[in-house]
């Protein structure tokens, strides 16, 4: 038996004109010549709108104590998590009772009893419902959250469910702090969102995608490349200008490796859910996977309407991919993060299977 996605929600907050939110805020944010650089930077991010649960054009907390952040990612993220997740269970068919083992991912907000509680809870999953949440892996951490509510559905043959939370803005560092250049970059791409997949044991009638195996790799030798650090004022972010570099080192053995494993090659994949961390990113997979246009556009179109979310955006790259008109066949999923991890699976159409 495998497991399968048969049911996908998303639920994202209030959305912005990334122009507007340059002009409104971040123009007067910076100074000087930090202010020319950072609006070249906001104008080459991708990104034309994002979304955000505390917008700076109504609400600065770059002051905020850590504290302060904390506790209003509770509040926010509580209802966005709740939406996301009954949107997939509907896609599912299925009740929150039915779920065996519900796991949360985030890297933004920390709070005991958390998400995995509380929305346990509020949604109706029985007291005796399994729990997992997976903190701190950051923009991948959706394919290990995976990968570990997979191996629960095969070897309990019951439902389970995986919510991934990133509230970014809460996270917005002062002006002056250390790693300018590299707060000016994230502030200029991340976002905020929530997504949920449901995942079934694959007899399950409504059908979806199965998922096949997981694979990583972590470039150990480059873990300063990438950082998320919790400070007195929200978690800064670290970003190296060589992390691309990085990537195009591994991402095409990772890719060949896992799909030659289930007799694959790149010219069978008719779907591309790659987490869009930014342009260059995007471009480097591309280039070295000898992609087209089209190939991307799904990734390229989510970093434009959305931003960078974090563990959410490959979902909501997927969400995008599985709600065309025509849904791919077999998608390749691929994510990046801290570590430098990279991160891939394969998912496969039970309908088309079904066909042949």
């Amino acid at each position: 038996m495998r497991a399968m996605i048969s049911g996908l929600g998303v639920a994202l907050p209030p959305s912005a004109d990334q122009d507007r939110v340059w002009e409104g805020y971040f123009a007067q944010h910076y100074s000087g010549a930090q202010r020319v650089l950072a609006k070249r930077i906001f104008d080459n991010s991708g990104v034309r709108t994002r979304q955000a649960v505390v917008s700076p054009l109504l609400e600065d907390v770059a002051q905020w104590s850590t504290e302060q952040r904390m506790r209003r990612y509770q509040v926010e993220a509580i209802p966005l998590g709740k939406a996301a997740v009954s949107r997939a269970l509907a896609e599912a068919g299925l009740g929150a009772e039915d779920i065996g083992l519900f796991a949360v991912c985030s890297c933004t907000g920390y709070a005991t009893p958390g998400l995995d509680i509380m929305l346990a809870r509020d949604l109706g999953m029985r007291p005796g419902v399994q729990r997992l949440f997976v903190g701190h892996m950051g923009c991948y951490a959706a394919l290990p959250g995976i990968s570990a509510v997979s191996d629960y559905v095969v070897a309990r043959g019951r439902p389970a469910l995986l919510l991934c939370a990133e509230l970014t803005s809460l996270h917005l560092q002062p002006p002056g702090s250390r790693d300018d250049v590299q707060q000016i970059v994230s502030h200029a791409l991340f976002s905020d969102a929530t997504a949920a997949v449901v995942l079934t044991p694959e007899e399950h009638l409504l059908g979806g995608w199965t998922v096949g195996e997981v694979a990583a790799i972590t470039d150990a030798a480059t873990a300063d490349h990438m950082t998320w650090e919790v400070t007195d004022q929200g978690f800064r972010m670290g970003l190296s200008p060589q992390v691309p570099d990085v990537l195009a080192a591994h991402v095409r053995n990772l890719v060949d490796d896992l799909l030659a494993r289930h007799g694959l090659t790149v010219a069978d994949v008719d779907g591309w859910a790659v987490h869009p961390g930014g342009p260059k990113i995007l471009d480097v997979v591309q280039e070295q996977l000898g992609l087209d246009d089209q190939a991307l556009a799904a990734s390229r179109g989510v970093l434009a309407a959305h931003g960078n979310c974090s563990s959410p955006t490959v979902l909501l790259v997927l969400d995008k991919l599985l709600h065309q008109e025509r849904p791919p066949n077999r998608i390749l999923m691929l994510a990046f993060g801290p570590g430098l991890t990279l991160y891939g699976t394969v998912l496969q159409s039970s309908r088309s299977e079904q066909v042949t």
